[in-house]
């Protein structure tokens, strides 16, 4: 694949893409569950020019997803401290 065709996929993806900590956050895992799904094949991303991954919105899984999760809506993610 060309640089052209691969910014061109990466730009139409980024739409519809979350990050790394904003995936482990709607699903309520760590970091490191996101990473061991990506490997395994559960999770899928697509790489940014600079080289970060980012989580298809579309390979979460619908059901573990809140409706009113304030990342969905655009919002920046809540951190609770930890107890």
């Amino acid at each position: 694949m060309n640089i052209s065709a691969q910014k061109e996929r990466t730009d139409r993806c980024l739409g519809r893409t979350v990050s790394i900590d904003q995936a482990a956050g709607l699903l309520r895992v760590s970091r490191r569950t996101v990473y061991n799904r990506i490997r395994t094949g559960r999770l899928q991303t697509v790489r940014t020019l600079g080289g970060s991954q980012r989580v298809l919105v579309d390979s979460l899984p619908a059901g573990r997803i809140a409706v009113h999760d304030p990342v969905r809506a655009g919002a920046a993610v809540a951190r609770r401290p930890v107890s």
